[in-house]
């Protein structure tokens, strides 16, 4: 079959590999029909590189049609229609049943510390092929696939797999109170979502943040107050001009949508750099140990909320050496969640709201639908926020 292959440093490539086969009772193959281009995926591309090995198989974004399932499978059958999470969790250990999927016991890469398998996501997460290809191999197939009608385009319900859940997600966990405020920053994909799930769960006001005018104008077409980054001398700046809108004390609650490739880090940018270009057995024991994240828009959060709110951050963060200023945080009193989105776990609220009202504009939330063939191009200029790209679905 064909898959979008890493190969180094922004170096993708559409390669024949292997077919995958069911090789445990609980697996299920399925035949791709769409998978998302992920700002995740750009880390991969970018700064994650230590962890990656020539070859591997990307994405994570998957729906299609199921093939063939395991004898331990019993609700899936040929020919069914699933969306696939990205994080592979059984749904019976004590995590799993505690609404923490990305926290597995079954599945956790207990080799690297870490939590659940994800596909198509580094050695760091169980280096499983990822699904960026015609076919995927899904372990744990009793649990994860969502069945989805026959009937709606593919565009309804992929964003189940990563998108809809972790905006969701970074949405509950700012714990916008009803009519109160949200600043989003960064309107990539996922801060997009976050805007129009937090005006549906009932916030007053939400104000975005970027510096990409075509995404800028995304959200403000959905009732967002936005806020162009390059209008303004500094984050100070900026910081001051929301206080301005929240009567001086800041918005109730902000989403960091950003994560570890933040502008304006110049320093922690070097590093990442440098870290990627050490020999790959320096690499990664060096980004394990020493890792640093461009902290730059994690800082403004804290500087915006107001005291006494909340920061949910749903970017990727990867630093294990980050300075952050615990005093500032302590002193105004900040809540502080995080973490990989529990798919599982906001599925069934999710789903009713994907009807044909198409209230979250699910439809015509890709910006540009390429063959896989056309991967490369697709990465580069998703990673260059060329073209107006704000999110790409493969087609293999």
């Amino acid at each position: 079959m064909k898959a979008v292959t890493w190969q180094g440093k922004r170096d993708v490539r559409v390669e024949s590999v292997p077919d995958p086969k069911i090789q445990e009772p609980t697996d299920a193959v399925i035949r791709i029909t769409s998978s998302g281009l992920c700002g995740s995926d750009l880390h991969l591309y970018e700064v994650l590189t230590p962890f990656m090995t020539p070859g591997d198989i990307l994405g994570h974004e998957p729906m299609g049609i199921v093939e063939e399932v395991g004898a331990a499978v019993p609700d899936l059958k040929a020919g069914d229609r699933v969306v696939v999470p990205f994080q592979i969790a059984c749904g019976s250990c004590w995590m799993c049943e505690n609404s923490l999927p990305t926290q597995c016991e079954t599945t956790q890469v207990t080799g690297e510390g870490m939590g659940a398998a994800l596909f198509g996501y580094t050695r760091l997460y169980g280096a499983v092929p990822g699904a960026q290809a015609e076919y995927l191999r899904v372990p744990q197939a009793q649990f994860g696939p969502i069945k989805v009608p026959e009937g709606p385009p593919d565009d309804r319900f992929v964003y189940l797999s990563d998108v809809l859940p972790t905006a969701w997600q970074a949405v509950a966990y700012a714990d916008v109170p009803q009519g109160g405020s949200v600043a989003v920053l960064g309107l990539g994909p996922i801060g997009d979502m976050a805007c129009r799930v937090a005006r549906l769960r009932g916030a007053g006001t939400v104000f975005g943040v970027d510096l990409v005018t075509a995404r800028l104008h995304r959200a403000a077409q959905r009732g967002v107050e936005v806020f162009d980054l390059r209008d303004f001398d500094g984050e100070k700046e900026l910081v001051a001009a929301i206080r301005d809108r929240t009567d001086g004390r800041g918005p109730d609650a902000v989403i960091d949508a950003v994560g570890t490739e933040a502008h304006g880090s110049a320093a922690a940018r070097l590093a990442q750099n440098a870290a990627a270009l050490l020999p790959r057995k320096l690499s990664g024991p060096f980004a394990e140990r020493f890792s640093v994240d461009r902290l730059a828009a994690l800082y403004t959060a804290i500087d915006l909320v107001r005291r006494g709110g909340t920061i949910s951050l749903s970017g990727v963060y990867g630093g294990m050496a980050d300075p952050l200023p615990l005093l500032t945080l302590f002193d105004k009193q900040i809540q502080l969640r995080m973490g990989q989105a529990n798919v599982r776990r906001w599925t069934d609220e999710i789903l009713p709201y994907l009807t044909d009202e198409d209230v979250l504009g699910v439809e015509d939330f890709a910006t540009h639908r390429v063959p896989l063939d056309d991967a490369p191009h697709a990465y580069e200029m998703f990673q260059r926020k060329q073209d107006g790209a704000v999110k790409v679905l493969m087609k293999p």
